[in-house]
């Protein structure tokens, strides 16, 4: 039985939660909030279950922790989780745009002797854009295609009017450095990428805010000593929470399930 803590108590945290409570191999044992509101962590918590501010507080030292929570929590957690000796599987990839904390959290799992791993999330092809990464990589694209309503609350709403889009349009050209930066809830995909191909400031992006989208559309292009591939995944957002995508939360479960498997896809 591995027992395991999640940060957060969002849309992706619950989902996550009751997958765990569906297994008889995998245990919730803590929920890890933010500091003034743990009392909106114990509003999401099943049963009785421990909630803390920090890992260390927890009554009940876990297995491994499951990072459900964004940038803001990998921030604040993750160094010390990975320093005390716990693996941590994170769905924030953006939050390593941030050279310091990428070396941060570096530096904690090399101490602790542990490993941080970023989940897929709602992008796929990972795997293979990590082996053409060995043969050499000339360039990697990634689109992001989103209704006008799942970009509210970000930059996109200074470059065009999402109220009044009859066509689709780009708000954002870049790298997906910058994109992780000016879009921590809708660009975590451009660091997923980033981290298993080219690197931050190679890897190309585009943001497209399209009326005519009902799913959130994903497109990745890339070209290298191996040949080149292209890829199109629709995903569904969560039912609570349109920034997030419901594959995001599916990946976290899936990590979880082949932690048990004798055999599995490497």
């Amino acid at each position: 039985m591995k027992h395991v803590a999640i940060i957060g108590y969002g849309a992706i945290a619950r989902y996550v939660m009751t997958a765990i409570a569906e297994r008889d191999t995998v245990a919730l044992c803590g929920i890890i909030g933010r500091a003034g509101r743990l009392e909106d962590a114990r509003a999401c918590a099943p049963g009785a279950i421990a909630i803390a501010d920090s890992v260390g507080d927890l009554p009940q030292r876990p297995d491994l922790v499951l990072d459900c929570a964004g940038h803001a929590g990998l921030r604040e957690h993750g160094p010390d989780i990975l320093a005390a000796g716990i693996d941590l599987y994170s769905v924030s990839a953006g939050a390593l745009a941030d050279a310091d904390l990428y070396r941060d959290l570096s530096d904690a799992a090399r101490r602790g002797r542990t490993a941080l791993r970023i989940v897929s999330g709602a992008i796929g092809g990972l795997d293979i854009l990590s082996a053409a990464r060995q043969g050499g990589l000339t360039r990697v694209i990634y689109r992001g295609r989103k209704p006008p309503e799942s970009w509210r609350g970000t930059p996109a709403e200074e470059r065009i009017d999402l109220d009044a889009q009859s066509e689709a349009q780009v708000h954002f050209r870049g790298t997906a450095r910058q994109a992780a930066a000016l879009y921590p809830k809708n660009a975590n995909v451009t660091a997923s990428i980033a981290l298993a191909g080219i690197g931050f400031d190679e890897t190309e992006v585009e943001l497209i805010s399209d009326p005519a989208c009902r799913e959130n559309r994903h497109e990745l292009a890339v070209e290298g000593a191996f040949g080149s591939f292209a890829i199109q995944i629709s995903g569904r957002a969560m039912p609570d929470n349109p920034k997030s995508s419901a594959l995001t939360a599916m990946s976290m479960v899936d990590t979880l399930a082949r932690l048990e498997d004798a055999i599995r896809i490497a």
